[in-house]
């Protein structure tokens, strides 16, 4: 199954109403065809919105132009579960990792991971990935972010360490009991240590369901269908 979304050029605006009018009718739409639509598997889905991603690195970006479409592309740590209406810490379930803990002090938070987990070059995923980047994202790994939207979000994170391959731990300067909601965030996906930043602005490599297939600014992200 192939995901494409297609953006509008920037010169081609469309006015406020003409977006509204073009919005109601597409949830109309939605709302007629979802029996049908539930019925059928596999194809191709096609989904027009009006803004163009300035990349596809999530890490790096802070619009829905990029979250929409590269969100299948990755997994977190943690999430916040998808059937549950109202995003709360309760709602909070494992993705990548199996689990979570904390110390008695409140001051680290580990997580063992899921083991057989490959990113969509084939390569495995380990703890060392989850280390690299919460390391770009704080700013004190070799490699450097071009923009860092949600550096602040981990000030409090004094390192994260890997404890083997299918382990890490979140050292904190002081207790954090919302840490765990940042990371369940759709802006908190896990990025591969051997791909560089740079290269994930133009071809992300994930973990998700859907890989990543090709962007063309100003005209389509497409993805398909993660087969493992």
């Amino acid at each position: 199954m192939e995901d494409n979304i297609r953006t509008l050029p920037r010169g081609r605006q469309v006015p406020i109403a003409r977006r509204a009018r073009a919005i109601l009718i597409g949830l109309v739409f939605v709302f007629i065809a979802a029996p049908a639509l539930g019925e059928k598997s596999g194809g191709v889905l096609k989904i027009s919105f009006f803004d163009n991603p300035a990349s596809m690195s999530l890490l790096e970006e802070a619009t829905g132009a990029a979250l929409r479409p590269m969100m299948g592309v990755f997994n977190n740590l943690v999430m916040f579960d998808q059937h549950v209406a109202q995003n709360s810490p309760d709602s909070i379930i494992p993705d990548l990792a199996t689990g979570w803990t904390w110390s008695e002090d409140g001051k680290e938070l580990i997580f063992p991971l899921r083991q057989g987990v490959k990113w969509h070059d084939g390569k495995p995923f380990t703890a060392a990935d989850v280390k690299c980047t919460w390391d770009l994202l704080m700013g004190t790994g070799n490699e450097k972010l071009r923009v860092n939207p949600r550096k602040t979000w981990y000030l409090n994170v004094d390192r994260v360490t890997a404890n083997g391959d299918w382990e890490v731990t979140f050292h904190l300067k002081r207790p954090q009991p919302a840490l765990l909601s940042l990371l369940a965030s759709g802006w908190s996906p896990v990025y591969p240590c051997h791909v560089p930043a740079r290269e994930m602005r133009t071809h992300p490599v994930g973990t998700g369901p859907f890989k990543f297939v090709e962007f063309e600014p100003n005209e389509v992200v497409r993805t398909a269908r993660n087969p493992d």
